[in-house]
């Protein structure tokens, strides 16, 4: 387990790994930094104060595991495994670049301390059914999170796996979807508006904790109760504001996939020292 750290030490991380994950986008002239942005403040939460994992050890049996199900979102999640020690941080800027092992995506081949190569949207949270099915045949105390975007769950397998989950009663799979309202295409209520959110995942048989996503303490408090919850899997929704911390990239649909030029990479740095 990674050394406990003080919210102030916390949030000192999150505007590091922001900035990283900004230099490593404006490097590669490519990549998705609005939802990276929106997620750092739950992946922070997961990996320095909530998950039972080991990056001296990566493979250990026992391990809580990590998906990113939507997979482009990877700088956020390249960029803390790095703080935490699992792969090196000088190397963060070769994103996207030939022979790097930081691809475009999160694929185990280059990466072999992930869990689990993504990127096709829609299939997370039926990879983390699958790992905590295992780790209850195995006996194992092992728990494994997903995180989703709001317009991934627009896929129908995420709401078989869903009934599936809740069937078979998957206490150990937390679901957590990433609600920064804002897909590829424009904002989520203009191309199939998944609200009503929290009575969605109710109605398939999920304990549902909403919370405020750029919130450390108020993630802690989520994820504790997700453990305390038996019998029924849980989905944190994580209300969230896409470019979390730039300020033109705050709320704006262009910078769902779009690298910031060279004066806007400027400006994005100051805003974040």
């Amino acid at each position: 387990m990674p050394e406990t750290k003080s919210l102030e030490e916390l949030q000192v991380i999150a505007r590091r790994v922001r900035r990283e994950i900004v230099e490593m986008i404006y490097e590669a002239k490519s990549g998705h930094p609005g939802g990276s942005l929106s997620a750092v403040e739950t992946l922070i939460s997961l990996y320095f104060q909530v998950m039972r994992h080991d990056p001296k050890n990566p493979k250990w049996k026992d391990r809580d595991r990590f998906i990113l199900s939507k997979g482009h979102a990877c700088p956020v999640l390249y960029a803390v495994m790095a703080e935490c020690g699992y792969t090196p941080v000088d190397q963060l800027n070769t994103l996207r670049k030939m022979g790097s092992i930081y691809q475009g995506h999160p694929d185990v081949r280059f990466i072999p301390s992930l869990d689990a190569s993504t990127g096709s949207l829609g299939e997370g949270v039926s990879l983390a059914i699958g790992m905590g099915l295992a780790a209850r045949l195995n006996g194992s105390p092992s728990r494994t999170f997903a995180m989703l975007g709001d317009g991934e769950i627009q896929e129908g397998q995420v709401w078989e796996a869903a009934m599936f989950g809740a069937f078979h009663k998957m206490d150990n799979v937390v679901a957590i979807v990433d609600y920064n309202h804002i897909q590829l295409d424009g904002f989520v209520k203009d191309i199939m508006e998944v609200a009503p959110l929290a009575d969605k995942w109710k109605a398939f048989g999920w304990h549902v904790i909403s919370v405020d996503g750029h919130s450390i303490p108020a993630l802690e408090t989520a994820f504790a109760e997700a453990a305390a919850t038996k019998g029924v899997p849980t989905v944190v929704i994580a209300n969230t504001v896409k470019g979390k911390g730039v300020s033109f990239m705050e709320n704006n649909p262009k910078f769902h996939g779009m690298a910031p030029t060279a004066d806007e990479f400027r400006l994005a740095m100051q805003e974040l020292q």
